[in-house]
């Protein structure tokens, strides 16, 4: 069980080892791990909740409409480098597509963070089509059903 923290909580920050600090990673740090982080923060606010991104693009304001249909308030969030969160203290570390996968990899982990690996289509990369938000939908929908798993399986620990 998650125990509550006052304000916003960040790996660096002197915390209870009883919260549970989850890592979302991407390439660009734009939309799929920004809304990782975004429902993370949304479903579970007593954890520790970080993104970041290989290659930064800049929060994308399509992840931060769609999520805002959906309830999720992402428009504070920024994106961020991997070497400035403090990815070495995630209890759980998700990398949401490919080339975060490789990049992440080789990274010296320690043995006890939880890594999985999310491929999710980047909604960014998506073809325009009549609909511009339709991919982030997507995209969205995807990531909460994950997320809520997650989140599931750290409370049944």
């Amino acid at each position: 069980m998650l125990l509550p923290t006052s304000g916003r909580q960040v790996f660096g920050a002197p915390h209870s080892r009883a919260v549970m600090r989850i890592l979302f990673v991407c390439t660009g740090n734009a939309a799929r791990s920004q809304m990782a982080e975004g429902w993370a923060r949304h479903l579970a606010p007593a954890a520790a909740v970080e993104s970041a991104g290989t290659r930064l693009a800049g929060l994308s304001r399509r992840a931060v409409a769609a999520m805002a249909e959906a309830g999720a308030d992402i428009s504070v969030q920024r994106s961020k480098p991997l070497s400035a969160t403090a990815w070495r203290d995630a209890d759980i570390a998700v990398t949401l597509c490919g080339s975060a996968r490789e990049e992440c990899v080789a990274l010296p982990w320690s043995p006890a963070t939880q890594r999985e690996h999310w491929p999710i289509a980047d909604p960014v990369a998506a073809p325009a089509g009549d609909d511009l938000l339709a991919p982030f939908r997507t995209a969205r929908d995807e990531i909460r059903v994950r997320v809520e798993a997650l989140l599931a399986t750290v409370e049944n620990k």
